[in-house]
């Protein structure tokens, strides 16, 4: 009864989750609106074998999420809410999984099967993503399937156990490629570790996972062959060497420091790293390292976590399918641990304290310094809710365990509410390029040429529902261009700083921290200096 009510309770945080934030914000410039203009792309051109961006093949990220959005469209027709749902349907999904493998791990322990997907949902990068439009959510769902698979394998249902890593394999190169082989291949290698002698005929073992390794990659091919054929030769070694290998080893954007990930790891799993029962169940799991579930978590998550440092190109979202990892070792180790009371809570209180203070302060210091306009016009409202929370969660103590681990939960999902309506709302055009699609959809309605100052990441294409895309051109060639299309219009970007009073554009809105206009012949070239769109790689 009380995992049923736990269950219950998960899905209508999720649920309020994904309300929020459908109804808090758009789809959020550069990330979100290329992939959905991409799904676009396929929608309008019928290929569902290589996918396309401003006319050319997209390499860059396989098939999956792209296919998902229009199997959505074709059910409920072309429509806004759809391909936002997907990722969170799999961060639920995921959350599931994830108390199914601490059953099986730890059937003793009733209380990690419970607590271990509060602890995946409550970690505040994991509940942003929960509703972001990117492929990162669908690579947690696969590694999770294929780690519950070779659970499954170790357990004694071998032939299910590496028919299901198979399948992750599969649907993982499929959602964003090779990745998935990281994420799963060194926990089942290290089975000879994590096992603590409880091992199988590590021949079989062995041929199992290798015999998983062909099906995912038979899975894989059987989209990759056909589409590299029709791609051509340029997209075939992006699909099969360039977007792996070479981002791995060389990356062309998101390059950091070996050691860009471990000061961030407080942020990303806030706030279990500063709750002080999830350090005392970590030091009472020295005692139990004979146990093979906490061994398998840490051979899943150590090896993963070590191998992005190494990795070129990092962001924060690369390490979500190893957050379940960490869910499963703080839910383990709490049950391990004895808990103590109110100090337990005071680094949770002060960071929160000091996020609502910060929040308070921000419009304040934009007064006088450089930020995005809009970031003066935050509501005081959210500092304050952040703050009497926190005062609310140093001075509300009843219950035990679970009790107090739904308060972390509900402290991380507020945070990230406030972050939706208090911020990102308030951004409002900033992160809303609705009304400058919906304008360049008129005008390439009526017949007006269209270009793009530098280069275009498909952000207005479906937003817009646009039908084409406008013609890329670099800022030193747009004189030519309007010489060419005398009645053309062109999409060009201005830093915040400057005046655009005088500028003579048809339209100009705010965009991320700087400004998009829309100009046509008789303002070119500009009176204000013009600087590059903000850019993202991928």
């Amino acid at each position: 009864m009380a995992n049923r009510r736990i269950e219950w309770s998960l899905l209508a945080l999720w649920l309020v989750l994904v309300v929020v934030s459908l109804f808090s914000r758009s789809y959020i410039p550069i990330d979100e609106t290329r992939y959905v203009t991409v799904a676009w792309n396929m929608w309008l051109r019928g290929d569902y074998l290589v996918p396309f961006l401003n006319g050319e093949a997209y390499s860059h990220k396989p098939p999956l999420l792209f296919w998902l959005m229009n199997l959505g469209w074709a059910v409920f027709g072309v429509n806004d809410w759809w391909p936002r749902l997907v990722p969170s349907l799999f961060a639920l999904g995921s959350a599931w999984l994830t108390a199914d493998l601490a059953r099986r791990l730890w059937p003793q322990d009733g209380q990690a099967s419970r607590v271990a997907p509060m602890i995946l949902l409550g970690s505040a990068l994991w509940t942003v993503f929960t509703t972001a439009t990117m492929f990162d959510m669908m690579v947690a769902f696969f590694t999770l399937l294929g780690v519950l698979g070779i659970v499954m394998a170790w357990q004694g249902r071998a032939r299910s156990g590496w028919a299901l890593v198979g399948l992750a394999i599969g649907g993982g190169l499929l959602a964003k490629g090779p990745t998935i082989l990281l994420q799963i291949l060194p926990l089942a290698v290290l089975a000879p570790w994590w096992m603590a002698g409880q091992a199988p005929q590590w021949r079989r073992w062995y041929l199992g996972m290798l015999t998983s390794l062909l099906m995912g990659a038979l899975i894989a091919l059987a989209w990759a062959i056909p589409a590299g054929i029709r791609g051509g030769e340029v997209y075939q070694h992006a699909i099969f060497w360039g977007q792996t290998a070479d981002r791995m080893v060389n990356s062309f954007a998101h390059r950091r420091p070996l050691w860009w990930y471990v000061p961030l790891m407080p942020v990303m799993l806030f706030p279990w790293l500063l709750w002080l029962p999830v350090w005392r169940g970590f030091l009472a799991m020295r005692q139990h390292m004979h146990d093979s579930g906490v061994r398998l978590c840490l051979a899943w998550f150590f090896p993963v976590f070590v191998a992005f440092c190494f990795i070129s190109g990092k962001q924060m979202h690369y390490l979500l399918p190893i957050f379940p990892a960490f869910s499963l070792l703080a839910a383990r180790g709490l049950s391990l641990a004895d808990r103590q009371g109110f100090p337990d809570l005071l680094p949770v209180v002060l960071a929160t304290l000091v996020a609502g203070g910060i929040l308070l302060y921000l419009p304040e210091y934009a007064l006088h310094h450089h930020l995005a306009p809009w970031i003066k016009d935050i509501p005081i409202w959210g500092g304050l809710t952040l703050m009497t929370a926190a005062i609310v969660l140093a001075f509300y103590r009843r219950g035990g365990v679970v009790t107090e681990i739904w308060k972390m939960t509900l402290l991380s999902s507020l945070a990230v509410a406030i972050l939706y309506l208090a911020v990102i709302r308030q951004a409002g055009l900033a992160y809303d390029i609705r009304p400058i699609s919906a304008r360049l959809k008129a005008l390439q309605e009526a017949g007006v040429p269209l270009a793009h100052s530098g280069k275009y990441h498909g952000q207005y294409q479906f937003v817009g529902r646009m039908t084409v895309s406008p013609d890329v051109v670099m800022g030193a060639d747009m004189g030519k261009w309007f010489d060419a299309h005398p009645d053309g219009k062109a999409v060009v970007y201005f830093s915040s700083r400057y005046s655009l009073r005088d500028l003579g554009a048809d339209y100009i809105q705010p965009y991320l921290g700087d400004n998009v206009a829309i100009i046509g012949r008789s303002a070119w070239p500009p009176k204000v200096a013009e600087v590059s769109a903000t850019s993202s790689g991928e």
